[in-house]
Formats: C-alpha cells, structure tokens, sequence
C-alpha cells in the first residue's frame, strides 16, 4: 500500500489566520467558459455578506441540489480571477479517492451563514 506525506508543518498562527466560515449556496450555474467543467455560484456568509466562488463540481453536484446547501469556505483569500469570474471565497471539499471529484465539506448539524470554524 502506498503512503502519502502530509504537507510540511506551518506556524499554528499561520493556520489561525484563515478565516474558514459556513456559508449557504443561495445562486449556482454553469460556468461554461472555465476550462473544465465547473459552477458559478454565490455564496451567503452571514455578516460577511455574499461572496461569489467557482467549483468542479459537476461530477457530484447538479447545480439545482446545491443551491440552500450549507458549505465551508475560506473568506480571507486574495481574490483570483478565474476567467471572466472573480473568486472570493474558496469553497472546501475533498478529492474523493484520490480523483479530480470534489466532495463538499458541510457542517454536521445545522449553522448559521458567517459561524467561524474552528
């Protein structure tokens, strides 16, 4: 079997200064111009407001069983432009089985849009 290393070890005050918030997909389309297929969507972070993201998540997702999800994401990234969109927050998932498929990570109980994780 093989074993993967980790990545190498940050500060704990590098990690602390990420803001992972839950959010609710309140808008999600197709986002035929992205180089693989991926989603447009909007993302309610409470307080925080709404903030727009991309994801390849059509392996998993259809864009209509996303939207009033609960997601996590990061809100304290720079912005990156990914085609004509401008990401703001950067949705987290996990690569299921080793693949390019993205699973979301989401809250295991209900929370409101802007609770931090942590």
């Amino acid at each position: 079997m093989m074993t993967e290393q980790a990545a190498p070890p940050v500060a704990a005050e590098q990690f602390f200064a990420v803001d992972i918030r839950v959010g609710r997909v309140v808008r999600c389309e197709a986002f035929p111009e992205a180089r693989k297929p991926a989603y447009k969507m909007l993302v309610d972070f409470g307080p925080l407001g709404e903030l727009r993201s991309s994801g390849r998540l059509t392996d998993l997702y259809a864009a209509e069983d996303l939207v009033g999800r609960l997601v996590i994401g990061v809100v304290n990234l720079p912005p990156r432009q990914i085609g004509p969109v401008r990401s703001e927050a950067l949705i987290l998932g996990a690569y299921q089985n080793g693949s390019e498929r993205v699973v979301l990570l989401q809250p295991e109980r209900e929370c409101s849009p802007g609770d931090r994780i942590g």
